[in-house]
């Protein structure tokens, strides 16, 4: 079967890889990506998927959906497709293709089995959550596992990514002019200033993977003038998505600290939460030897922490993984030039096909063999439990 799959996507290629080059060219940033959405929607419609255009508050998400048989499993397969101010410079672009390429392959193919494909197309991966937006609006939820692919320099899968969330805090003190009566005045700025300096002796006694970062958006105006308003953002992140919640008490005793030590008061104002991945490692297992049969370059192994990710919140709720199959060269950092220069090259188009195939292959080894389908289900429950069993 798993030569079966090699060849059916290798004939599918030029059709997939003309696609990417398509969406290459027309590069979409977040919540408007509607060309990309239409080509792959379009293209799981003619092949027989019942599909969704638009989901929810989001006109560029999909989904789409081909069941075999009564009953089987739910198996997803999820792709992104926006680009950044400077075009597809983390290969977005080739995710949809290799998805579709799967999609095809398992259609095709896999007649004899009883199954539900569910493919989503999630908009605005690129610092907006658009995984966060579905998931908080019903989607992403209908799924046994979820599946992606990413182009890299390497081919591998991750282990964990960071958990984060960022805050925008207001203080809010008493003006007065500075050089007259600053007697009078209660600085929003000294709040804001000495908040920064408790997050500095914070560092210390926090776990070594947590980050904490900020920035000044407003100081107040003229230099004259005792602030009577200052804006700063703060980002917080940690790779266990459990001890983000301590970081966040500390966090907060910080500020409300830095506006009592000055007689001001602060609001804080939470955003989106990303969380950090639960591990699948029996996925992985599964990925990776797919991607050895089809001779994937450059594999190695897992990425045992990453930076952040909207998946991980899907993959917080249901086991899930990301197949990265490289095709720019080793060391190449994503949103960098490189992914711009290889983009549209032979070894992007190759990744392509090798996406769709590990993919495809690795729905068959699930659906095929029952021990495998539930050491992924039971891997996923032990490690969410050990997860959770390190609360502080």
């Amino acid at each position: 079967m798993k030569q079966k799959i090699k060849d059916f996507v290798e004939e599918l290629l030029p059709e997939l890889a003309d696609m990417a080059d398509k969406i290459y060219d027309r590069p979409e940033m977040a919540f408007q990506e509607k060309f990309a959405a239409g080509v792959l929607e379009d293209w799981l419609e003619v092949r027989g998927f019942l599909v969704q255009r638009g989901l929810g508050t989001l006109n560029t998400a999909f989904r789409a959906e081909y069941t075999q048989g009564s009953g089987g499993p739910r198996i997803g397969l999820l792709c992104e497709y926006d680009a950044l101010p400077n075009g597809h410079a983390c290969g977005h672009q080739l995710q949809g293709p290799a998805i579709l390429g799967a999609a095809a392959a398992i259609v095709q193919l896999f007649t004899e089995q009883s199954y539900s494909l569910i493919v989503y197309g999630t908009p605005a991966e690129e610092g907006k959550g658009g995984k966060v937006i579905m998931l908080n609006e019903g989607y992403l939820k209908d799924m046994d596992i979820a599946l992606m692919m990413h182009g890299g320099p390497a081919t591998q899968t991750d282990i964990k990514s960071m958990a984060k969330i960022s805050a925008t805090v207001t203080f809010h003190g008493k003006s007065a002019h500075a050089a007259l009566k600053p007697e009078a005045g209660r600085s929003a700025l000294d709040a804001m200033l000495l908040s920064f300096q408790g997050i500095e002796f914070l560092r210390e006694h926090v776990r070594e993977d947590s980050r904490m970062h900020y920035a000044i958006s407003d100081g107040g105006g003229a230099m004259n003038v005792v602030p009577a308003k200052a804006v700063g953002e703060y980002g917080l992140r940690s790779y266990d998505s459990v001890y983000l919640d301590e970081l966040i008490r500390r966090f907060e005793l910080v500020v409300k600290g830095a506006a009592m030590m000055t007689e001001t008061t602060c609001d804080i104002c939470y955003h989106q939460r990303i969380e950090g991945k639960i591990p699948a490692r029996k996925l992985n297992e599964l990925l990776m030897r797919n991607a050895v049969f089809y001779n994937a370059p450059n594999c190695k192994p897992d990425r045992e922490k990453t930076g952040s990710t909207d998946f991980a919140n899907v993959m917080h709720m249901i086991p899930g993984a990301c197949i990265r199959v490289a095709f720019v060269p080793e060391g190449s950092s994503s949103h960098s030039q490189e992914y711009l220069d290889w983009g549209k090259t032979l070894q992007a188009h190759h990744a392509i096909a090798l996406g769709s195939q590990i993919l495809a292959a690795t729905v068959y080894d699930l659906l095929t063999d029952d021990e495998k389908f539930r050491a992924v289900q039971d891997d996923f429950t032990y490690q969410k439990e050990l997860i959770m069993k390190n609360r502080i």
